[in-house]
């Protein structure tokens, strides 16, 4: 796979150096010197200049790559890059990096944003992931199909502790995607009994209805 990175901050290296340790081919770029940091992410093919601007995107072969990531530490010029890959280039996916939450509602598909990532409320739902027991928390929200990802960590002396997961009703377009018990995932079967303290992954798609998978669980509501 080929990959474009615009902005070579830490975000932007430490995303490179996975993607280049999976195999990938990776170009980065940025318009500040100051951000050239090649001995860091030698691997990778890096460009001086401002991936806002159609010469740089067309110099970076973006029409060949199959994903473009706007990672800079600016909201507009990644709205400005995504938008310019899908538009211009027909890029098949885009990844944008959203620094203020409150901009958040703009990362959609208007904008040619694939996927959206608000590092705040990446973290935020992992804080309230880690002290939240009986209650249901979004941990990430897919932009283009509106489905989320949910977590519950069944409280101790929960009705649904003993049942086995083909006896539960989920509501409509909700899947139990994992079962974490301990260290260990599992991937839930009909079979399988739920317990005390586990932790249940849900997918819901837009048509759920998280109120009902709420009375199920016996939780409060979802939060972010």
């Amino acid at each position: 796979m080929r990959v474009v990175i615009a902005g070579a901050g830490s975000v932007g290296r430490s995303i490179a150096r996975e993607l280049l340790g999976h195999g990938h081919e990776v170009t980065i770029i940025d318009r500040q010197p100051s951000a050239m940091r090649v001995a860091q992410v030698a691997d990778a093919e890096w460009l001086l200049a401002d991936a806002c601007e159609l010469p740089t995107l067309t110099e970076a072969k973006v029409d060949e790559c199959d994903v473009v990531v706007a990672a800079t530490g600016d909201d507009k010029a990644n709205l400005v890059i995504s938008l310019l890959s899908k538009t211009e280039y027909g890029v098949p996916r885009t990844v944008a990096r959203v620094n203020n939450p409150k901009n958040e509602w703009m990362f959609d598909e208007a904008w040619g944003v694939d996927v959206a990532v608000s590092t705040p409320r990446i973290m935020t739902a992992m804080v309230e992931e880690a002290v939240a027991v009986g209650d249901l928390v979004r941990i990430f929200t897919f932009h283009q199909s509106g489905a989320d990802i949910l977590e519950l960590t069944l409280p101790v002396g929960s009705p649904l502790a003993g049942a086995r997961v083909g006896q539960v009703e989920w509501p409509q377009d909700t899947v139990l995607a994992c079962i974490v018990r301990g260290d260990q995932p599992i991937a839930p079967s009909a079979d399988d009994t739920l317990e005390e303290r586990d932790e249940l992954m849900f997918v819901t798609g837009r048509l759920a209805d998280e109120t009902e998978l709420e009375k199920i669980l016996g939780s409060g509501p979802a939060t972010r």
